[in-house]
């Protein structure tokens, strides 16, 4: 099997593999289950451990037990990437041993036996990986944003909700959490996380914390302000790409980092491949692949960068989400609507619903494309933006991107 011929030789030598279903016998033996982040905790088989008096943690726990040093855990519905990734740049300018694990890199578990009391683990941390946590909790931790996703798996908000929280649910005063002051749902939480709180906003001017004012990224004291950096310095567009920013910064202050140590980093950093990525200008057309986009609140942000008429790539695999609130913000910059995937007509039920009439429904990705380009007139922008996960048409939306990415080179 795919499984099978997967296994190197010495993984074999070091345990017994099975390959599936278990015997009552192995049943009985069973002390500790650590399941895969992408199996669910509540079939049968979960239910049936459960009953055993089996202890079932998630890998990100596992890993936990093992590993030293200073651990800085990032999560939300978006932004984790990019934020995890320029903490990682931060971090690795400053010290000598940085681990970059979780949702991006390799898992924690992986890693964790090569941490000591010195190093700087950075994770990037799903709702999934945080469903079976029970000691598990960071030194700094963040939770940018939380947007209903992933619902097929999580059922309702509130579990959704609840996942996400498990990031700082363990932390004390000594620790500290960094959550959005804009978003409800964080906002909420700051108000019981038991870790030292510090806030960041696009929205508001806040006493003490992170604020954008116009361009300028301000750091606030007790009242006292200083401008940290313009967000026009680095090389990100969009108000998502200020808050990770800012996100990032606040992380890292808690860490220790000094202002004149991230600033050259920050200036540096580049977009996160596949989240509102600029690809080419070809013809006049600028192409922007955001394929990271896998559900509506990250698609708002892609169409809020766009200032110019663009041609909307969306759709894909269903995960129970509601394309309103996207719908609504894309309506004026859209000026056609390329539709995919298994969400086609409800994307198209809605975007009519909000008098948006230029559809077009492609039914391969290649199709789209090929679409994209025939209509896109000098000053359009061409935007890959799908609002949905990309299972079903694509291993991942890594490969959605790239395809996209090898069209518009070849153009």
């Amino acid at each position: 099997s795919e499984i099978r011929s997967s296994l190197h030789e010495s993984d074999r030598q070091r345990c017994d593999i099975v390959i599936g279903k278990l015997s009552d016998e192995q049943m009985e033996q069973l002390t500790l289950c650590v399941p895969s982040p992408v199996v669910a905790l509540d079939t049968p088989f979960m239910d049936d451990l459960r009953n055993r008096g089996v202890e079932i943690i998630s890998e990100v726990e596992f890993a936990f037990r093992f590993a030293k040093g200073k651990l800085l855990a990032i999560t939300g519905t978006n932004g984790k990437t990019t934020t995890t990734s320029l903490v990682y740049a931060i971090m690795k300018s400053v010290c000598k041993k940085v681990f970059l694990v979780g949702n991006i890199g390799f898992s924690y578990a992986e890693r964790a036996m090569e941490t000591d009391d010195e190093s700087v683990t950075v994770a990037e941390i799903s709702s999934f990986q945080l469903e079976a946590v029970q000691a598990f909790h960071a030194d700094v931790s963040a939770i940018l944003n939380i947007t209903p996703d992933h619902l097929n798996r999580h059922h309702t908000m509130e579990n959704y909700i609840g996942c996400k929280e498990q990031i700082a649910r363990n932390e004390s005063k000594e620790d500290t959490c960094v959550l959005n002051r804009d978003n409800v749902y964080t906002w909420k939480f700051a108000k019981e996380c038991p870790a030292h709180t510090v806030l960041f906003s696009s929205q508001e001017k806040l006493e003490n914390g992170l604020f954008l004012d116009g361009d300028q990224i301000i750091l606030a004291k007790d009242g006292k302000r200083e401008c940290f950096l313009r967000f026009s310095e680095s090389t990100l567009v969009g108000i998502c790409n200020a808050e990770n920013i800012m996100a990032a910064i606040a992380i890292c202050l808690a860490a220790g980092v000094k202002k004149e140590q991230m600033l050259p980093v920050i200036r540096q950093f580049r977009a996160v491949p596949h989240r509102i990525e600029y690809v080419a200008t070809k013809g006049d057309v600028s192409y922007y692949n955001d394929s990271k986009a896998t559900n509506p609140d990250a698609a708002i942000q892609g169409i809020r960068a766009m200032d110019v008429p663009t041609i909307l790539i969306a759709g894909g695999y269903d995960k129970g989400n509601s394309y309103d609130d996207w719908i609504k913000e894309a309506r004026p910059k859209v000026k056609e609507l390329v539709l995919i995937g298994q969400t086609a007509p409800q994307i198209a039920a809605c975007a009519q619903k909000y008098g948006i009439e230029s559809l077009y429904f492609a039914e391969t990705f290649d199709e789209a494309l090929k679409h994209c380009t025939e209509i896109a007139k000098e000053g359009d922008a061409v935007l890959l933006s799908p609002a949905c996960a990309s299972w079903g048409m694509f291993e991942n939306y890594e490969q959605r991107g790239d395809l996209f990415k090898e069209y518009v080179n070849q153009l």
